[in-house]
């Protein structure tokens, strides 16, 4: 059928920031995404909170929100947008999460939106455990025995009536988070409350193990009609037991007979069609080695990692084909875009072999356990294609950047290598190389690690190879042999000791889907031996041709934000004039889409296979500034190649990244710079370090993400950290420099080579030692004066001209004891390029890419030198995947260790960090529940003085303190009540505080010191499984500090769209009005140019910092009366009416000359309401408004409750008993009648009323005093507010109540006296008449 015609506006969730088991598939996912609803003329709403991707350029998307991903932010932006559709699916188990939150609540049915592809019930069938194992079983496909578990004691059943060892497998998470293999029940133990910890339905399946059987996968395709295809078979390379995120993968399937394969394709579309599925669909099986008895162990009714894979190794769009389908469209309507004849609906058929392989961050944490399980910790991936499985695995394994080219890799550890074959490492493919080349057979391997023979042998023909070179002179069979086989030229000459080889170049070929049966028609190449070159035969435009070099595969400290730069140097040379080639290796990108670029070659980024593209595409020039350290360390090689380096040269690149060099060219400009030695031996380090004076920092030259540094307190660390890294094999120095821990600074620059332009600067928030990846980076600079402001940027216009830059340049700077000093320059990309470009609007990467090729900055319409600071705050902040790392140490320092990173966007920098820390994950408890929210501290001694201060914010806010005793005995020395706990060496004292939900935060910087490190790393662990924040350094603890005390929340933040975000302050006129002391901020609002003003609030009625009030009232146009009214309290909260609010519009309205009548009508959230004005001197002095009539139904307050009505209803607050009566009176009243209120302690009593676990929406609640029956005496405590002056819908509830309850008479004027001023209410069978006061206090300009 055709796209459905209703569906006009389309809200597209992304998956958020990089983590392990969630990465760059679903930025090229939903960016293929966001263009096919654009093609189809939707309107494109997005929401993500990752600044790096491509699909969150202003472009992709009609509107953007850069906002945290949770269920009640993108409700908000549902509001405000009002979307026909949603589409969730694309946006990875973040996205489908969210959906089903949504979809729970009621918020989708509430606004009309439809969940697009698959639906509600086809999601949950697929994702809760027991309804897809009850589908299963109603469809005959077999399961593994497993059971439902939702507490640790039915997990403990269920394991015993199926035997050990079992597989947990958490509901709802992804990369097996939370899951893994348990042998014993105390395994288990800990292993089922990890796992329901991590479940957001604290569910877990408990399931029979069958490790050792083959994994196979089928990425799936279907239609709202039914039809289904199988769009790829995918291989494990490892048995079940290992997380598909960590296993070499095949596709397609190798080692299945005709009737195996069959089989499980059959089951594949059976199962989506049981499920309902409507799009792309991941189903993964379980096959017996020996027979033909197979399981289906899950399916992901989503787009995935593996539909990436699948998507990249047959050439078929799944996520754009999904799109299309969600639309309405179905298989047979939708042309394939690589053969152009074809429909979606034939199934790919490929005449090669493909090869993904996992990329691990074992480098970054080298103490921790490289033991592979069900649980993912691979960060990202390569993938190859070649004629066979050998030439693909060794394209793969040279592409994954681990410094081998071959399958050669030294041991681990000495034990023999049959000990070593047992374990399930990320070195077993090694160790089975290393196994067969000692002679060991492919019988025996298969029976100890259960890997297919068919692997093994191919393998072995690998190592037989290398017997032959080693053994054989060379000949050109000899050679054309290891060619085929995949291997390079260098370990061709290293293993035969051949000098001279004879000259060859690749050929390549083109994925074409179709087996060749139909001819491609677009440009993606794969290299082979032998045979016709395709490429060198595809009809060229003409134009001249430039080479942009990817960056390879994800891993922490070069993620995706390179990937946003080799794709907009892309474009932008595209809209130049020239056919633009991309080399690439990683297929969870957005570069390595096959309409990125003119031609794109799937191939590693090595040098051998580098120059064979070159030699076939003979460009005018190569870009590398834009591929990370993957492609910068092909600099020096290329040119010495004699190819032209596009943009900054290569000897400008040695100068910054040569000590001696760049030394000079800092002394010659009288730049400071921590003082430094190279050395290149371990004395030379140790007398470096005596010289300078410990701390000093380590580290080698030549990386990216801070590899390898440390910071090191002493000689024997010295020592240690030396022998370490010379063990490595290193080409450059080690430098040493003198640690000086200040405010840490970095700027993002453009240079023509003339002239330099500043889009930006950024101030870390931590000092310097953190890693500017692991930094929460706050733009613009918040703390920088105005006199080290121009030294920067005259330092950084120096230093970008001496370099000779054209293009980017990021320098980094520290300010140490009120000096300036220059950390490092790296005149390439950055890390921080695409948020800075998305914050200030400068095209970052465009504007390089013209100056690279000879553009000036003067003519391309940004300026030069710094440029304006937009109305804006921006707090980039850092995510990790410690959770999947369960033993790395957390603690923060000059080695990267974060995978990812999320934005915060605000007006104010307090406003963003919330908005940055909270989509990081960190939780917001309430400050006003019944148990404290708890801090746990615990410093290191050198800590203590800062620690003091930071401690009073913390108890000043409500929380309760617990500290470690030394940190303990600190604090109380301020007589600060803090609650003293054990170690984590002694107890188990402070991980029960947590269980038991005492502690909502730890703070832990003791963990420096070696023999305290395996303690913290059981505590963090733990921390992570309970979603427990754990900081480890004072300066984050800080920022969490001003979080708290700005009193955002998830409601009160500006929605930022930021493709209308704001380019100059803009002034906004108000009146300040009160009635009887009830202050508010009155605005105009006539042409909707506030679109969240509940933001506003938090800042402009701040007393002392900002306007000061009780709230903000927006005046606004009405369909339906003469005016409109919102309000909304001071914490951002709106309510559905305000009596003296409405009051002061009328005359605001009338004094103003808009409506010129003593009768007005005035809408708001709770209906429109009549007023009578009355008059002085020409201008309004009092009004009565018509407030409604009561209700008194519970439901509507509403209340947990069976009860009709609440009146004179016992109710236990504070330890003491009351009667309440309660009713809304547009807003929910809780009235409360006392004898005396003048000493109620409101502080207290209000919140404790306000949050009443009887009350989930809080509740207003009135003190109220008869003084006799037309006379009544009121305290006020309103939600969101606190105690006020005075209340009108409060007035009106107190007199209401007071009727009911026989206090007094209806039909009567009764006085209600407040702390502000007097009101009279009148309760009649007609409803409630409020009348009193209106007063305008002043009118001014804010800025906004």
């Amino acid at each position: 059928m055709p796209k459905n015609p209703s569906i006009r506006k389309v809200l597209v969730i992304g998956s958020g920031p990089i983590v392990i088991g969630q990465a760059a598939e679903f930025d090229y996912a939903g960016a293929q995404a966001c263009r096919v609803l654009r093609q189809e003329g939707i309107n494109v709403v997005l929401v993500n909170s990752n600044p790096a991707t491509i699909m969150t350029d202003q472009h992709l998307a009609d509107e953007i929100y850069l906002e945290p991903l949770n269920a009640q932010t993108v409700r908000r932006i549902i509001e405000k947008e009002r979307p026909d559709g949603l589409l969730a699916g694309l946006g990875g188990q973040t996205g489908l999460t969210i959906a089903m939150q949504l979809s729970r609540d009621g918020t989708l049915r509430e606004f009309g939106v439809r969940l697009l592809g698959s639906d509600i019930d086809a999601i949950d069938k697929a994702e809760d455990r027991r309804l897809f194992r009850d589908t299963m079983q109603a469809i005959v496909q077999p399961v593994v025995p497993s059971d439902i578990a939702n507490d640790e004691q039915t997990a403990l059943r269920i394991a015993e009536e199926i035997g050990y060892p079992v597989i947990v497998r958490p509901a709802f998470t992804l990369g097996g988070s939370g899951g893994g293999i348990a042998d014993t029940p105390e395994a288990l133990r800990t292993l089922a409350q990890s796992g329901l910890d991590a479940s957001p339905i604290t569910q877990i399946l408990v399931e029979k193990c069958i490790s050792g059987w083959k994994e196979i996968e089928f990425e799936t395709m279907r239609d709202s009609a039914g039809n289904a295809i199988a769009v790829c078979s995918m291989e494990n390379f490892d048995p079940v037991g290992i997380h598909t995120g960590d296993s070499i993968v095949v596709a397609p399937a190798v080692t299945l007979a005709d009737k195996e394969y069959q089989m499980l394709r059959s089951a594949a579309l059976s199962i989506i069609s049981a499920l309902g599925i409507v799009g792309g669909c991941n189903c993964q099986f379980a096959l017996h080695p020996d027979s033909f008895e197979y399981a289906v162990i899950e399916v992901n009714p989503r787009v995935s990692r593996s539909s990436a894979l699948a998507s990249k190794a047959t050439g078929y769009p799944i996520a754009k084909i999904t799109t299309k389908l969600a639309l309405g469209y179905t298989l047979d309507e939708i042309i394939n875009e690589i053969t152009g004849k074809t429909c979606a609906c034939f199934e790919p058929a490929v005449d090669y072999v493909v090869v993904k392989f996992p990329k691990w961050p074992f480098d970054k944490f080298a103490h921790s356990s490289r033991m592979l399980g069900t649980q993912m910790k691979a960060t990202g991936e390569v993938m190859a294609i070649g004629q066979s499985f050998e030439e693909a695995l060794m394209k793969a394994v040279r592409g994954a950047e681990i410094g081998l080219d071959t399958l050669n890799a030294a041991p681990l550890s000495d034990r023999p290598v049959l000990e070593r074959l047992h374990e399930t490492n990320d070195r077993r493919l090694f160790t089975v190389f290393e196994a067969l080349q000692q002679g060991v057979s492919v019988a025996e391997i298969a029976r100890i690690t259960k890997i297919d023979p068919w692997f093994l042998a191919k393998i072995a023909h690998l190592a037989a190879y290398e017997r032959l070179l080693r053994d054989q002179p060379m000949s050109p069979a000899l050679y054309a042999q290891g060619k085929k086989l995949g291997y390079p030229d260098a370990a061709i000459r290293r293993i035969s000791g051949a000098t001279d080889l004879p000259e060859h170049h690749a050929r390549y070929k083109m994925v074409d889907t179709c087996a060749a049966e139909f001819a491609a028609q677009t440009p993606y190449f794969y290299s082979c031996a032998f045979g016709a070159c395709e490429s060198r035969t595809f009809p060229r435009s003409g134009k001249p041709v430039i080479v942009v070099l990817g960056s390879g595969p994800i891993r922490i400290g070069q993620g995706i934000e390179f990937d946003y730069s080799s794709v907009h140097c892309a474009w932008t040379l595209q809209k130049m004039g020239y056919d633009v080639v991309i080399i690439n290796n990683n297929p969870e990108t957005v570069s390595t889409d096959y309409d990125t670029a003119d031609r794109l070659y799937f191939e590693p980024l090595c040098p051998e296979d580098v120059m064979d593209i070159l030699a076939v595409e003979q460009p005018v020039g190569v870009v590398v500034a834009f591929g990370g350290q993957t492609a910068i360390k092909l600099t020096q090689f290329l040119d010495g190649q004699g190819i032209r380096i596009l943009g900054t040269s290569a000897e400008s690149i040695d100068i910054a990244e040569d000590r001696t060099r760049f030394d000079a060219l800092l002394e010659s400009f009288g730049i400071r710079r921590p003082r430094g030695m190279g050395a290149r031996t371990v004395q030379e380090a140790l007398d470096a370090a005596q010289a300078l004076g410990y701390p000093v920092l380590l580290r080698p030259s030549y990386v990216i993400g801070g590899q390898n540094m440390s910071i090191s307190r002493s000689r024997s660390q010295t020592r240690k950290y030396m022998e370490t890294i010379l063990s490595g094999g290193i080409d450059n120095p080690v430098l040493v420099d003198k640690y000086m821990p200040g405010t840490e600074l970095e700027v993002d620059a453009i240079s023509d080579g003339e002239s330099v332009l500043i889009p930006g600067i950024m101030e870390h928030i931590e000092r310097a030692g953190v890693h500017s990846g692991d930094s929460i980076s706050v733009y613009p600079p918040y703390n920088l004066s105005d006199k080290h402001l121009q030294k920067v940027c005259d330092c950084s216009e120096k230093l970008a001209l001496a370099l000779k830059t054209r293009g980017l340049i990021n320098i980094q700077y520290l300010i140490y004891e009120d000096e300036l000093y220059v950390i490092e320059v790296n005149p390439r990309a950055s890390r921080t390029v695409p948020y800075i470009s998305k914050v200030t609007g400068v095209p970052m990467v465009d504007l390089a890419s013209r100056v690279m090729l000879g553009g000036k900055l003067s003519e391309l319409g940004y300026g030069t030198g710094l440029y304006r600071t937009p109305p804006y705050c921006a707090v980039k902040v850092p995510v990790f995947s410690f959770e999947k790392l369960h033993d790395a140490n957390a603690i923060l320092g000059p080695e990267m260790k974060s995978t990812g990173e999320v934005l915060g966007i605000g007006k104010t920098m307090e406003e963003a960090l919330f908005k940055g820390l909270t989509a990081a994950g960190f939780s917001v408890p309430s400050l006003h529940r019944r148990d404290r929210p708890g801090m746990l501290i615990s410093v290191e001694e050198n800590d203590y003085q800062e620690i003091l201060s930071l401690a009073r914010r913390f108890y000043e806010l409500g929380m309760t303190l617990y500290a470690t005793s030394g940190t303990a005995a600190a604090i109380a020395q301020l007589g600060i009540e803090v609650h003293a706990v054990r170690n984590a060496t002694e107890t188990d004292e402070i991980t029960r505080l947590m269980e038991n939900g005492r502690v909502d935060y730890l703070l832990y910087t003791g963990a420096v010191k070696d023999a305290t490190v395996g303690d913290f790393i059981r505590l963090h662990r733990r921390a992570m499984q309970l979603g427990i924040p754990c900081l480890t350094s004072v300066d984050t603890a800080n920022a969490l500090a001003r979080m708290l005390e700005s009193r955002f929340n998830a409601s009160n933040t500006e929605l930022v769209d930021i493709n209308r975000m704001r380019a100059w302050r803009q002034k906004i006129h108000f009146a300040k009005m009160h009635s009887c002391g009830n202050d508010n901020i009155f605005i105009e609002n006539f042409d909707q140019r506030i679109t969240c003003p509940e933001s506003l609030c938090v800042s402009l009625c701040a007393p002392h910092y900002g306007i000061g009030g009780d709230g903000i009232v927006l005046i606004e146009t009405s369909r339906i009366a003469d005016a409109k009214m919102r309000a909304f309290n001071r914490d951002g909260s709106e309510g559905r009416m305000a009596g003296n609010s409405i009051r002061c519009v009328a005359k605001y309205l009338y004094d103003k000359g808009y409506i010129r009548s003593e009768h007005m009508t005035i809408e708001t959230v709770s209906g429109v309401h009549s007023l009578q004005l009355y008059l002085r001197n020409g201008k309004v002095s009092s009004v009565s408004v018509d407030m409604g009539r009561p209700d008194w139904l519970a439901a509507h307050l509403p209340a947990r409750t069976d009860e009709r009505e609440l009146v004179a209803y016992p109710m236990q607050v504070d330890d003491r008993a009351w009667r309440v009566s309660c009713l809304s009176v547009g807003n929910p009243h809780c009235v409360v009648f006392c004898d005396a209120i003048d000493g109620l302690e409101l502080e207290t009593l209000g919140p404790q009323f306000e949050y009443a676990e009887l009350f989930p929406e809080r509740i207003n609640t009135e003190f109220v005093r008869v003084v006799n029956p037309t006379n009544l005496r009121i305290r006020v405590w309103e939600r969101g507010n606190g105690e006020t002056f005075a209340c009108g819908t409060g007035a009106c509830a107190a007199v209401v109540a007071a009727i009911r309850n026989g206090y007094c008479e209806k039909d009567t004027e009764i006085t209600v006296r407040l702390k502000g001023g007097d009101l009279s209410v009148r309760y009649t069978q007609d409803g409630i008449f409020l009348t009193g006061s209106a007063v305008q206090v002043y009118e001014g300009e804010f800025e906004y």
